[in-house]
């Protein structure tokens, strides 16, 4: 399918740019035309994404490091204006997925670790941008938020918190930048397949979607990039749900990834499952 070139010369920065959605995000706006800055941990994945979009004949320039620590935010604002001389977009897609915790078991190094990089992060590489796109009269920042900003994963309360916080610093900013021509909105995925699992137990998970399947990082690049375009002008502090209808259905679960079996064991405390 011909990509339409709806970002010709504007310059994206895209964070947790080195696989999953990251990656079709930042592939998806390079396809349109856009200069894209890439910001993850991993050298050697980040460095395949910029051979990828290179050798689709787009224009990419990574910056690894922990998007938590101001020095990597530093990093990242100066290489953007350096080499592209602007942001138009921004997409804070860095995020900690894979640190389930029953909160019994958490501790304040767990919780302040998943907000710094999935809350805090995001706030400061939002503000930087946002500093820059008001004196330009425009700009779109997008947040990636999770179904845990309004309903629950179990074991993961740190991660949960994160999320709603993202949705409600969307509302916020939104309406502080909304009279000087910059938006603000989230994307919500659902359960997509961004890691490493076998056919059979990824088609296990997926019999929980209405659409009868897991998705793929592909299905959050198109809706994502669409918030950026002028179709999404009317748009702000909006979240956008990519789940196949995970969140609409009205019934348990009955794929869980950090099952009751996994709860710590408290002597003589049997764990109510009913």
């Amino acid at each position: 399918m011909e990509q339409l070139r709806r970002f010709n010369n504007q310059v994206v920065i895209v964070t947790g740019a080195g696989h999953g959605i990251g990656r079709a995000v930042a592939e998806r706006f390079a396809a349109e035309g856009a200069r894209v800055v890439l910001n993850d941990v991993d050298r050697a994945r980040t460095a395949e994404v910029t051979r990828a979009i290179e050798a689709g004949g787009g224009a990419a320039v990574s910056v690894l490091g922990d998007i938590a620590e101001a020095s990597t935010v530093d990093e990242l604002f100066r290489v953007t204006l350096e080499r592209f001389g602007a942001i138009d977009v921004l997409v804070n897609n860095a995020g900690l997925i894979h640190m389930a915790r029953h909160v019994l078991e958490a501790d304040e190094a767990w919780w302040d670790r998943i907000l710094s990089v999935n809350l805090r992060a995001a706030f400061v590489c939002s503000l930087r941008a946002a500093h820059l796109m008001v004196r330009r009269g425009s700009g779109v920042i997008i947040n990636m938020s999770s179904g845990g900003a309004t309903r629950a994963h179990r074991g993961n309360v740190a991660y949960d918190a994160s999320k709603g916080g993202i949705e409600a610093m969307t509302r916020a900013m939104a309406l502080d930048l909304a009279p000087y021509g910059v938006r603000v909105n989230a994307v919500v995925p659902g359960l997509i397949r961004t890691y490493d699992i076998d056919d059979e137990t990824a088609a296990r998970r997926g019999e929980v979607v209405p659409l009868g399947r897991l998705g793929s990082p592909d299905d959050l690049a198109g809706p994502t990039v669409f918030l950026a375009t002028d179709d999404a002008r009317y748009m702000t502090g909006a979240t956008l749900v990519v789940d196949g209808g995970v969140l609409v259905q009205q019934r348990s679960a009955p794929v869980d990834t950090f099952p009751i079996d996994r709860f710590p064991a408290i002597p003589g405390r049997p764990i109510t499952r009913d």
